[in-house]
């Protein structure tokens, strides 16, 4: 993988902004996803759309739910993110805009032309550099994608959860359908369930072993776990 730096000296732009997108690769690759909450530090949830908690989310922390009126406009760095492209042709804006993009966290493909298109930039620039970002290796929606299935792990998540959670990050289907089924093959989901079902089995100790069970297959379900593993976990723990 070759550095923004790199990536911009073969393909020069404004030069104002080569120090702002500098160290656009390091800096996501640094990040990585694992312990990361998501593209945007949007919380991660679940099948059903809930959290850890059994409460729904809906992908949004509180802040970005406040009104307008209750939100004051940031003038920050970060607020270049809102502006429309003041040219939607031009691709060395597309390529600047891609780059911070990738600096403020990894992203998808996916993630990433449906961003750069919300900035009113034209689908055939935004493809262009996207395909050039992966020729450079900037992109890469593999990597990312078994990542995004290690942190969903992470979480004991289930199969299900994993699949919904690559879909909300913008890979596409084929592909996350491939990389769940290879962790699946693995084994990857099942010890998340088994480890679930051991902390269930000791946050419910001393409760009624109907409950017990009720309460370990509400959160396998909201995990996006299989129903199999989740009877098997719960006669040999709950």
């Amino acid at each position: 993988m070759i550095s923004a730096e790199e990536f911009l000296r073969r393909h020069p732009a404004d030069p104002t902004a080569v120090d702002d997108a500098r160290h656009a690769a390091d800096a996501g690759a640094a990040a990585g996803i694992a312990g990361m909450p998501d593209d945007d530090g949007m919380r991660a949830v679940g099948a059903d759309g809930r959290g850890d908690d059994g409460h729904r989310r809906y992908g949004r922390s509180r802040r970005s739910r406040r009104s307008p009126r209750s939100a004051p406009r940031s003038t920050s760095r970060s607020s270049w993110a809102a502006r429309e492209a003041d040219d939607p042709s031009d691709a060395d804006a597309c390529r600047e805009a891609a780059l911070r993009l990738l600096d403020a966290a990894p992203r998808s493909s996916g993630t990433l032309r449906e961003k750069l298109s919300d900035r009113g930039y034209n689908a055939e620039v935004v493809e262009d550099v996207i395909a050039r970002l992966r020729q450079v290796q900037l992109i890469d929606d593999e990597a990312y994608a078994r990542a995004a299935v290690r942190y969903c792990a992470g979480r004991l998540m289930g199969g299900r959860g994993a699949l919904t959670e690559l879909s909300r990050r913008g890979v596409e289907r084929n592909l996350a359908q491939m990389v769940v089924a290879q962790a699946e093959s693995e084994g990857v989901f099942e010890d998340a369930a088994w480890e679930l079902g051991r902390r269930y089995a000791a946050k419910t100790e001393g409760m009624e072993p109907d409950r017990r069970r009720r309460r370990f297959w509400s959160a396998g379900g909201r995990k996006g776990h299989n129903p199999d593993t989740l009877r098997r976990v719960a006669q040999e723990l709950l």
